[in-house]
Protein backbone atom coordinates (compact mmCIF):
# COMPACT_ATOMS: atom_id res chain seq x y z
CA UNK A 1 0.00 0.00 0.00
CA UNK A 2 1.19 3.30 -1.09
CA UNK A 3 1.85 6.02 1.96
CA UNK A 4 -0.94 8.41 0.16
CA UNK A 5 -3.26 5.18 0.54
CA UNK A 6 -2.42 4.63 3.91
CA UNK A 7 -2.90 7.94 5.06
CA UNK A 8 -6.47 8.00 3.43
CA UNK A 9 -7.14 5.14 5.17
CA UNK A 10 -6.02 6.24 8.21
CA UNK A 11 -8.30 9.78 7.12
CA UNK A 12 -11.37 7.77 7.08
CA UNK A 13 -10.86 6.09 10.47
CA UNK A 14 -10.17 9.25 12.18
CA UNK A 15 -13.36 10.57 10.42
CA UNK A 16 -15.59 7.83 11.91
CA UNK A 17 -13.89 8.66 15.44
CA UNK A 18 -14.20 12.12 15.47
CA UNK A 19 -18.42 11.11 13.96
CA UNK A 20 -18.61 8.22 17.01
CA UNK A 21 -17.83 10.50 19.83
CA UNK A 22 -20.54 13.37 18.21
CA UNK A 23 -22.97 10.01 18.21
CA UNK A 24 -22.76 9.40 21.76
CA UNK A 25 -23.93 12.04 23.16
CA UNK A 26 -26.73 12.11 20.69
CA UNK A 27 -27.90 8.13 21.32
CA UNK A 28 -27.71 8.90 25.30
CA UNK A 29 -30.34 12.03 24.76
CA UNK A 30 -32.59 9.95 23.15
CA UNK A 31 -32.34 7.45 25.27
CA UNK A 32 -32.63 9.72 28.70
CA UNK A 33 -35.64 11.91 26.80
CA UNK A 34 -37.13 9.58 24.73
CA UNK A 35 -37.00 6.27 26.12
CA UNK A 36 -35.45 5.49 22.24
CA UNK A 37 -32.52 2.31 22.46
CA UNK A 38 -30.63 3.12 19.76
CA UNK A 39 -29.26 -0.38 18.78
CA UNK A 40 -26.77 -1.41 15.74
CA UNK A 41 -27.84 -5.07 14.81
CA UNK A 42 -29.46 -5.62 18.20
CA UNK A 43 -25.98 -4.40 20.08
CA UNK A 44 -27.27 -1.67 21.93
CA UNK A 45 -25.45 1.63 21.30
CA UNK A 46 -26.18 3.15 24.88
CA UNK A 47 -23.14 3.88 26.60
CA UNK A 48 -21.08 2.43 24.39
CA UNK A 49 -17.12 3.76 23.23
CA UNK A 50 -15.93 4.98 20.73
CA UNK A 51 -13.92 2.22 19.80
CA UNK A 52 -16.98 0.09 20.48
CA UNK A 53 -19.45 1.83 18.19
CA UNK A 54 -17.30 1.44 15.32
CA UNK A 55 -16.31 -2.41 16.45
CA UNK A 56 -20.25 -2.71 16.28
CA UNK A 57 -20.25 -0.92 12.96
CA UNK A 58 -17.77 -3.19 11.51
CA UNK A 59 -20.13 -6.29 12.82
CA UNK A 60 -22.53 -5.50 9.69
CA UNK A 61 -20.39 -6.65 7.27
CA UNK A 62 -20.61 -10.55 9.11
CA UNK A 63 -24.51 -9.94 7.87
CA UNK A 64 -25.10 -7.71 5.21
CA UNK A 65 -21.67 -9.04 3.45
CA UNK A 66 -20.17 -5.22 3.63
CA UNK A 67 -18.86 -2.61 6.55
CA UNK A 68 -21.70 -0.02 7.67
CA UNK A 69 -19.65 3.10 8.32
CA UNK A 70 -20.19 6.04 11.15
CA UNK A 71 -20.91 8.46 8.27
CA UNK A 72 -23.90 6.19 7.35
CA UNK A 73 -25.59 6.01 10.81
CA UNK A 74 -24.54 9.49 12.33
CA UNK A 75 -26.80 11.64 9.86
CA UNK A 76 -30.18 9.01 10.86
CA UNK A 77 -29.40 9.97 14.73
CA UNK A 78 -28.71 13.02 14.39
CA UNK A 79 -32.23 13.26 12.33
CA UNK A 80 -33.71 10.94 14.96
CA UNK A 81 -33.07 13.52 17.47
CA UNK A 82 -34.59 16.24 15.97
CA UNK A 83 -38.03 14.06 16.09
CA UNK A 84 -40.33 14.14 18.39
CA UNK A 85 -40.22 10.27 19.31
CA UNK A 86 -42.07 8.11 21.67
CA UNK A 87 -40.49 5.33 23.45
CA UNK A 88 -39.08 2.18 21.04
CA UNK A 89 -35.93 0.14 20.45
CA UNK A 90 -34.66 1.40 17.00
CA UNK A 91 -32.11 -0.60 15.04
CA UNK A 92 -30.06 2.57 13.46
CA UNK A 93 -28.13 0.00 11.51
CA UNK A 94 -31.34 -1.67 10.11
CA UNK A 95 -32.36 2.00 9.02
CA UNK A 96 -29.07 2.45 7.51
CA UNK A 97 -28.48 -0.60 5.67
CA UNK A 98 -32.19 0.18 3.72
CA UNK A 99 -31.43 3.74 3.24
CA UNK A 100 -28.18 2.96 1.43
CA UNK A 101 -29.73 -0.23 -0.53
CA UNK A 102 -32.64 2.56 -1.94
CA UNK A 103 -30.33 5.04 -2.84
CA UNK A 104 -30.27 7.09 -0.51
CA UNK A 105 -32.76 10.63 -0.98
CA UNK A 106 -34.43 12.56 1.69
CA UNK A 107 -33.62 11.32 5.00
CA UNK A 108 -36.65 12.75 7.06
CA UNK A 109 -39.25 11.56 4.74
CA UNK A 110 -37.13 8.12 5.27
CA UNK A 111 -37.57 8.27 9.17
CA UNK A 112 -40.67 9.43 9.07
CA UNK A 113 -42.19 6.29 7.32
CA UNK A 114 -40.28 4.13 8.70
CA UNK A 115 -40.73 5.32 12.85
CA UNK A 116 -44.55 6.70 11.88
CA UNK A 117 -45.78 5.06 14.81
CA UNK A 118 -42.99 6.72 17.54
CA UNK A 119 -43.61 10.56 15.42
CA UNK A 120 -44.93 12.53 18.08
CA UNK A 121 -45.03 9.95 20.37
CA UNK A 122 -42.98 11.87 23.19
CA UNK A 123 -44.67 14.71 25.12
CA UNK A 124 -42.03 16.90 27.61
CA UNK A 125 -43.30 16.17 31.09
CA UNK A 126 -45.60 13.05 30.05
CA UNK A 127 -46.47 10.68 32.18
CA UNK A 128 -44.38 7.22 30.80
CA UNK A 129 -46.03 4.97 32.75
CA UNK A 130 -46.17 3.69 36.51
CA UNK A 131 -42.96 2.55 37.11
CA UNK A 132 -42.77 -0.90 38.96
CA UNK A 133 -40.78 -1.36 42.01
CA UNK A 134 -38.48 -4.10 42.22
CA UNK A 135 -36.75 -5.84 45.60
CA UNK A 136 -33.70 -8.11 45.44
CA UNK A 137 -34.11 -10.73 47.90
CA UNK A 138 -30.18 -11.47 48.25
CA UNK A 139 -27.37 -9.88 46.68
CA UNK A 140 -24.89 -12.81 45.70
CA UNK A 141 -23.68 -12.92 41.84
CA UNK A 142 -27.01 -12.47 39.98
CA UNK A 143 -28.64 -10.22 42.45
CA UNK A 144 -25.33 -7.91 41.59
CA UNK A 145 -25.79 -8.34 38.00
CA UNK A 146 -29.39 -7.36 38.59
CA UNK A 147 -28.84 -4.27 40.10
CA UNK A 148 -26.30 -3.67 37.37
CA UNK A 149 -28.34 -3.96 34.56
CA UNK A 150 -31.52 -2.46 36.65
CA UNK A 151 -29.42 0.88 37.21
CA UNK A 152 -28.10 0.87 33.95
CA UNK A 153 -31.72 0.87 32.56
CA UNK A 154 -33.24 3.05 34.80
CA UNK A 155 -31.52 6.19 33.07
CA UNK A 156 -33.95 5.57 30.29
CA UNK A 157 -36.95 5.65 32.56
CA UNK A 158 -37.13 1.61 31.81
CA UNK A 159 -40.18 2.10 34.62
CA UNK A 160 -38.23 -0.64 36.27
CA UNK A 161 -37.02 1.02 39.55
CA UNK A 162 -34.92 -0.99 42.23
CA UNK A 163 -36.11 0.01 45.28
CA UNK A 164 -34.43 -2.64 47.75
CA UNK A 165 -32.08 -5.39 48.49
CA UNK A 166 -32.86 -7.53 51.13
CA UNK A 167 -29.80 -9.61 53.17
CA UNK A 168 -29.17 -11.04 56.07
CA UNK A 169 -28.07 -9.11 59.58
CA UNK A 170 -24.05 -9.46 59.93
CA UNK A 171 -23.93 -7.30 63.17
CA UNK A 172 -22.27 -4.25 62.45
CA UNK A 173 -24.51 -2.13 59.57
CA UNK A 174 -21.69 0.29 58.32
CA UNK A 175 -19.21 -2.15 57.97
CA UNK A 176 -21.56 -4.58 56.00
CA UNK A 177 -23.00 -1.86 53.93
CA UNK A 178 -19.24 -0.62 52.77
CA UNK A 179 -18.83 -4.57 51.92
CA UNK A 180 -22.13 -4.49 50.16
CA UNK A 181 -21.15 -1.28 48.32
CA UNK A 182 -17.77 -2.42 47.38
CA UNK A 183 -19.01 -5.58 46.08
CA UNK A 184 -21.18 -3.91 43.58
CA UNK A 185 -18.32 -1.53 42.95
CA UNK A 186 -15.61 -4.38 41.83
CA UNK A 187 -16.43 -7.01 40.39
CA UNK A 188 -13.39 -10.01 39.32
CA UNK A 189 -15.02 -11.13 36.19
CA UNK A 190 -17.38 -8.62 34.79
CA UNK A 191 -15.08 -6.08 35.82
CA UNK A 192 -15.54 -1.98 37.68
CA UNK A 193 -19.31 -0.99 37.91
CA UNK A 194 -19.81 2.10 35.72
CA UNK A 195 -20.78 5.06 37.59
CA UNK A 196 -20.97 6.02 41.36
CA UNK A 197 -21.98 4.71 44.67
CA UNK A 198 -22.05 6.01 48.20
CA UNK A 199 -23.04 4.51 51.02
CA UNK A 200 -25.77 6.36 53.95
CA UNK A 201 -25.19 3.74 56.93
CA UNK A 202 -27.76 5.70 58.89
CA UNK A 203 -30.42 5.52 56.44
CA UNK A 204 -28.90 2.30 55.53
CA UNK A 205 -29.04 3.00 52.22
CA UNK A 206 -27.05 2.91 48.90
CA UNK A 207 -27.11 5.50 45.92
CA UNK A 208 -26.46 4.18 43.00
CA UNK A 209 -25.93 6.50 40.37
CA UNK A 210 -28.87 8.48 41.65
CA UNK A 211 -30.73 5.28 42.28
CA UNK A 212 -31.75 4.97 46.62
CA UNK A 213 -32.00 1.68 47.16
CA UNK A 214 -33.20 0.76 50.54
CA UNK A 215 -30.75 -2.03 52.16
CA UNK A 216 -33.05 -4.48 54.27
CA UNK A 217 -32.02 -6.48 57.08
CA UNK A 218 -33.57 -9.51 57.68
CA UNK A 219 -33.15 -13.74 57.78
CA UNK A 220 -36.68 -14.71 56.75
CA UNK A 221 -39.68 -12.47 54.71
CA UNK A 222 -41.86 -12.74 57.43
CA UNK A 223 -39.99 -10.02 58.82
CA UNK A 224 -40.50 -7.53 56.13
CA UNK A 225 -43.55 -4.80 55.53
CA UNK A 226 -41.59 -3.55 52.48
CA UNK A 227 -44.64 -0.74 53.33
CA UNK A 228 -42.43 1.11 55.70
CA UNK A 229 -40.14 1.67 52.78
CA UNK A 230 -42.60 3.41 50.84
CA UNK A 231 -42.91 0.02 48.86
CA UNK A 232 -45.55 -0.95 47.16
CA UNK A 233 -46.90 -3.84 44.64
CA UNK A 234 -43.35 -5.07 44.03
CA UNK A 235 -41.73 -8.04 42.45
CA UNK A 236 -39.57 -9.75 45.02
CA UNK A 237 -36.50 -11.10 42.73
CA UNK A 238 -35.52 -14.04 44.74
CA UNK A 239 -32.00 -14.86 44.05
CA UNK A 240 -31.34 -17.37 46.88
CA UNK A 241 -32.20 -20.23 45.77
CA UNK A 242 -33.57 -21.41 49.16
CA UNK A 243 -37.32 -22.02 48.26
CA UNK A 244 -38.23 -23.29 44.81
CA UNK A 245 -41.96 -24.10 45.23
CA UNK A 246 -44.83 -22.43 45.71
CA UNK A 247 -45.10 -22.85 49.55
CA UNK A 248 -41.58 -20.97 49.97
CA UNK A 249 -41.79 -18.70 47.48
CA UNK A 250 -45.52 -17.78 48.39
CA UNK A 251 -43.60 -16.52 51.82
CA UNK A 252 -42.58 -13.42 49.39
CA UNK A 253 -46.24 -12.93 48.74
CA UNK A 254 -47.20 -12.40 52.31
CA UNK A 255 -45.19 -9.52 52.70
CA UNK A 256 -46.99 -6.07 53.03
CA UNK A 257 -46.23 -4.18 49.63
CA UNK A 258 -45.00 -7.17 47.51
CA UNK A 259 -46.97 -8.37 44.60
CA UNK A 260 -45.35 -10.95 42.78
CA UNK A 261 -42.09 -13.41 43.39
CA UNK A 262 -39.94 -14.21 40.37
CA UNK A 263 -37.29 -16.98 40.77
CA UNK A 264 -33.83 -17.17 39.56
CA UNK A 265 -33.49 -20.71 39.69
CA UNK A 266 -35.55 -23.50 38.25
CA UNK A 267 -38.87 -23.90 40.45
CA UNK A 268 -40.67 -26.48 41.06
CA UNK A 269 -44.61 -27.85 40.69
CA UNK A 270 -46.48 -26.18 38.96
CA UNK A 271 -44.49 -23.19 38.96
CA UNK A 272 -44.33 -21.73 35.29
CA UNK A 273 -40.40 -21.98 33.76
CA UNK A 274 -40.32 -19.02 31.76
CA UNK A 275 -37.68 -18.45 28.91
CA UNK A 276 -37.82 -15.17 27.54
CA UNK A 277 -38.30 -15.36 24.02
CA UNK A 278 -39.67 -18.97 23.74
CA UNK A 279 -42.44 -19.14 26.39
CA UNK A 280 -42.94 -15.95 28.23
CA UNK A 281 -46.33 -14.77 26.71
CA UNK A 282 -47.13 -17.35 28.64
CA UNK A 283 -47.32 -15.48 32.10
CA UNK A 284 -50.59 -14.10 32.99
CA UNK A 285 -51.76 -11.54 34.76
CA UNK A 286 -52.76 -13.32 37.33
CA UNK A 287 -49.30 -15.39 38.07
CA UNK A 288 -48.20 -14.14 40.62
CA UNK A 289 -44.69 -16.38 41.43
CA UNK A 290 -42.87 -17.12 38.13
CA UNK A 291 -39.14 -18.71 37.74
CA UNK A 292 -36.66 -18.00 35.14
CA UNK A 293 -34.94 -21.18 34.84
CA UNK A 294 -31.72 -21.70 34.85
CA UNK A 295 -28.94 -20.18 32.98
CA UNK A 296 -28.36 -23.34 30.68
CA UNK A 297 -31.72 -23.78 30.22
CA UNK A 298 -32.09 -20.14 28.74
CA UNK A 299 -28.72 -20.92 26.86
CA UNK A 300 -30.11 -23.71 24.97
CA UNK A 301 -34.16 -23.66 24.59
CA UNK A 302 -33.98 -20.70 21.90
CA UNK A 303 -31.63 -22.68 19.46
CA UNK A 304 -33.38 -25.90 20.35
CA UNK A 305 -36.44 -23.85 19.48
CA UNK A 306 -35.72 -22.92 16.05
CA UNK A 307 -33.56 -26.00 14.86
CA UNK A 308 -36.84 -27.70 16.25
CA UNK A 309 -38.98 -24.83 13.95
CA UNK A 310 -37.05 -25.98 10.62
CA UNK A 311 -35.50 -29.33 10.57
CA UNK A 312 -37.60 -31.39 13.73
CA UNK A 313 -35.89 -32.76 17.09
CA UNK A 314 -36.40 -36.51 16.83
CA UNK A 315 -33.78 -37.40 20.03
CA UNK A 316 -30.84 -35.93 21.52
CA UNK A 317 -28.22 -35.64 24.18
CA UNK A 318 -26.58 -32.35 25.93
CA UNK A 319 -23.88 -31.85 27.75
CA UNK A 320 -22.88 -28.59 29.83
CA UNK A 321 -19.55 -27.55 30.58
CA UNK A 322 -20.05 -25.24 32.96
CA UNK A 323 -18.29 -22.75 34.94
CA UNK A 324 -18.07 -23.35 38.65
CA UNK A 325 -20.02 -22.06 41.12
CA UNK A 326 -20.25 -20.46 44.40
CA UNK A 327 -22.08 -23.91 45.83
CA UNK A 328 -18.80 -25.92 45.14
CA UNK A 329 -16.13 -26.53 47.53
CA UNK A 330 -12.79 -24.17 46.68
CA UNK A 331 -10.79 -26.94 48.14
CA UNK A 332 -11.92 -30.55 49.16
CA UNK A 333 -14.29 -30.43 52.02
CA UNK A 334 -17.91 -32.50 53.12
CA UNK A 335 -20.58 -31.61 50.36
CA UNK A 336 -24.09 -32.93 50.49
CA UNK A 337 -23.94 -33.59 46.74
CA UNK A 338 -22.00 -36.43 45.08
CA UNK A 339 -18.52 -35.22 43.55
CA UNK A 340 -18.67 -31.55 44.14
CA UNK A 341 -16.76 -31.78 47.60
CA UNK A 342 -13.92 -31.64 45.09
CA UNK A 343 -11.70 -28.53 44.86
CA UNK A 344 -13.43 -26.95 42.11
CA UNK A 345 -10.46 -24.67 41.30
CA UNK A 346 -8.25 -27.93 40.61
CA UNK A 347 -10.80 -30.36 39.27
CA UNK A 348 -13.45 -31.06 36.30
CA UNK A 349 -16.43 -32.34 37.99
CA UNK A 350 -18.70 -34.40 36.84
CA UNK A 351 -22.54 -33.48 37.95
CA UNK A 352 -26.07 -33.66 36.83
CA UNK A 353 -27.96 -31.36 35.23
CA UNK A 354 -31.96 -31.03 35.05
CA UNK A 355 -31.06 -28.56 32.22
CA UNK A 356 -32.17 -31.00 29.65
CA UNK A 357 -35.73 -32.14 31.11
CA UNK A 358 -36.47 -28.29 31.89
CA UNK A 359 -36.25 -27.60 28.43
CA UNK A 360 -39.74 -29.82 27.78
CA UNK A 361 -40.87 -27.10 30.06
CA UNK A 362 -40.59 -24.78 27.61
CA UNK A 363 -40.57 -27.07 24.97
CA UNK A 364 -43.19 -29.34 25.32
CA UNK A 365 -42.51 -30.72 21.75
CA UNK A 366 -39.20 -32.08 23.16
CA UNK A 367 -40.70 -34.23 26.15
CA UNK A 368 -38.88 -36.74 26.55
CA UNK A 369 -36.72 -36.46 23.90
CA UNK A 370 -33.31 -35.15 25.69
CA UNK A 371 -30.50 -36.42 27.87
CA UNK A 372 -27.72 -34.39 29.80
CA UNK A 373 -25.24 -34.12 31.78
CA UNK A 374 -23.05 -31.49 33.02
CA UNK A 375 -18.92 -31.20 33.80
CA UNK A 376 -17.73 -28.41 35.99
CA UNK A 377 -14.62 -27.22 34.76
CA UNK A 378 -12.14 -24.23 36.61
CA UNK A 379 -13.16 -21.21 35.10
CA UNK A 380 -15.32 -18.72 37.37
CA UNK A 381 -17.54 -17.41 34.70
CA UNK A 382 -18.73 -18.43 31.14
CA UNK A 383 -20.33 -21.43 29.96
CA UNK A 384 -20.95 -24.09 26.85
CA UNK A 385 -23.87 -26.48 26.10
CA UNK A 386 -23.21 -28.99 23.15
CA UNK A 387 -26.31 -30.01 21.27
CA UNK A 388 -25.72 -33.27 19.87
CA UNK A 389 -29.01 -33.80 17.88
CA UNK A 390 -30.70 -36.37 16.00
CA UNK A 391 -32.74 -34.28 13.22
CA UNK A 392 -36.02 -35.38 11.46
CA UNK A 393 -34.64 -33.83 8.20
CA UNK A 394 -31.31 -34.18 6.88
CA UNK A 395 -29.00 -30.87 6.76
CA UNK A 396 -24.95 -29.95 6.12
CA UNK A 397 -22.56 -27.49 8.41
CA UNK A 398 -22.84 -24.44 6.02
CA UNK A 399 -27.06 -24.56 5.84
CA UNK A 400 -27.78 -25.29 9.14
CA UNK A 401 -25.07 -22.62 10.00
CA UNK A 402 -26.85 -19.64 7.51
CA UNK A 403 -30.05 -20.88 9.10
CA UNK A 404 -29.04 -20.03 12.65
CA UNK A 405 -26.84 -16.74 11.54
CA UNK A 406 -30.22 -15.37 10.13
CA UNK A 407 -32.18 -16.25 13.45
CA UNK A 408 -29.76 -14.41 15.34
CA UNK A 409 -30.15 -11.10 13.14
CA UNK A 410 -34.05 -11.56 11.33
CA UNK A 411 -35.87 -13.34 13.99
CA UNK A 412 -37.79 -12.56 17.30
CA UNK A 413 -34.99 -14.60 18.55
CA UNK A 414 -32.50 -11.72 18.04
CA UNK A 415 -31.85 -11.09 21.99
CA UNK A 416 -31.73 -14.56 22.71
CA UNK A 417 -29.49 -16.12 20.13
CA UNK A 418 -26.04 -14.87 19.16
CA UNK A 419 -23.92 -15.88 16.20
CA UNK A 420 -19.72 -16.00 16.07
CA UNK A 421 -17.61 -17.36 13.45
CA UNK A 422 -14.19 -17.39 13.79
CA UNK A 423 -11.83 -19.64 14.84
CA UNK A 424 -10.04 -17.81 17.69
CA UNK A 425 -12.68 -17.50 20.70
CA UNK A 426 -12.37 -18.66 23.75
CA UNK A 427 -14.33 -18.27 26.80
CA UNK A 428 -13.58 -15.36 28.26
CA UNK A 429 -14.52 -13.57 24.65
CA UNK A 430 -18.25 -13.83 26.24
CA UNK A 431 -17.88 -12.55 29.35
CA UNK A 432 -20.28 -9.73 29.84
CA UNK A 433 -22.62 -11.14 26.81
CA UNK A 434 -25.99 -10.25 26.88
CA UNK A 435 -27.70 -12.94 24.84
CA UNK A 436 -28.86 -15.83 26.19
CA UNK A 437 -26.55 -18.07 24.21
CA UNK A 438 -23.72 -17.73 21.15
CA UNK A 439 -23.83 -20.60 18.36
CA UNK A 440 -19.75 -20.89 18.06
CA UNK A 441 -20.50 -21.55 13.76
CA UNK A 442 -16.81 -22.56 13.50
CA UNK A 443 -17.71 -25.87 15.46
CA UNK A 444 -20.64 -26.88 13.98
CA UNK A 445 -21.02 -30.67 12.56
CA UNK A 446 -23.64 -31.47 10.68
CA UNK A 447 -24.02 -34.81 8.14
CA UNK A 448 -27.38 -36.22 6.97
CA UNK A 449 -29.30 -36.43 10.09
CA UNK A 450 -26.90 -35.65 12.81
CA UNK A 451 -25.89 -31.95 14.08
CA UNK A 452 -24.06 -31.22 16.63
CA UNK A 453 -24.18 -27.52 18.05
CA UNK A 454 -21.87 -25.85 20.26
CA UNK A 455 -23.37 -22.46 22.19
CA UNK A 456 -21.39 -20.65 24.22
CA UNK A 457 -23.08 -18.65 27.07
CA UNK A 458 -22.40 -15.80 30.25
CA UNK A 459 -24.03 -18.20 32.60
CA UNK A 460 -24.12 -15.08 34.88
CA UNK A 461 -24.43 -11.88 32.73
CA UNK A 462 -26.35 -13.50 29.75
CA UNK A 463 -28.57 -14.91 32.15
CA UNK A 464 -29.24 -11.94 33.94
CA UNK A 465 -30.39 -9.99 31.12
CA UNK A 466 -32.93 -12.65 30.26
CA UNK A 467 -34.34 -12.18 34.00
CA UNK A 468 -34.49 -8.50 33.72
CA UNK A 469 -36.26 -9.36 30.13
CA UNK A 470 -39.24 -11.29 32.28
CA UNK A 471 -39.27 -8.72 35.02
CA UNK A 472 -40.38 -6.57 32.03
CA UNK A 473 -43.29 -8.94 30.53
CA UNK A 474 -44.18 -9.32 34.23
CA UNK A 475 -44.69 -5.79 34.67
CA UNK A 476 -45.93 -4.77 31.47
CA UNK A 477 -42.85 -2.93 30.26
CA UNK A 478 -42.35 -3.22 26.63
CA UNK A 479 -41.15 -1.51 23.70
CA UNK A 480 -41.93 -1.47 19.96
CA UNK A 481 -39.22 -2.32 18.11
CA UNK A 482 -38.17 -1.06 14.48
CA UNK A 483 -37.54 -0.88 12.04
CA UNK A 484 -40.76 -3.86 11.11
CA UNK A 485 -38.85 -5.19 8.60
CA UNK A 486 -35.51 -7.00 8.04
Amino acid sequence: MSQQASENVFQEWQNNQALAEQMIPLVGRLYRQNNVVATMFGRSLINQSVIRIIKDHRFVRKIEGTELSVEDTFPIVEAMNALNLGPAHVDVGKLAVTFKKQGGGDLDAFLRSELKDIIEGYQPGASKGEPQDVVLYGFGRIGRLLARVLVEKAGGGNLLRLRAIVVRGRGDVAKDLEKRASLLRRDSVHGPFEGTISVDAEARTLTVNGNVVQVIYADSPSEIDYTTYGINNAVIVDNTGIWRDEAGLGQHLECKGAAKALLTAPGKGDIKNIVYGVNHTTIDESDRIVSAASCTTNAIVPVLKVLNDEYGVANGHVETVHAYTNDQNLIDNYHKGDRRGRSAALNMVLTETGAAKAAAKALPELEGKLTGNAIRVPTPNVSMAILNLTLDKPTDAASLNDYLRRMSIDSSYQKQIDFVDSAEVVSSDFVGNRHAGIVDAKATIANDNHAVVYVWYDNEFGYSCQVIRILQQMSNVQFLKLPHHG
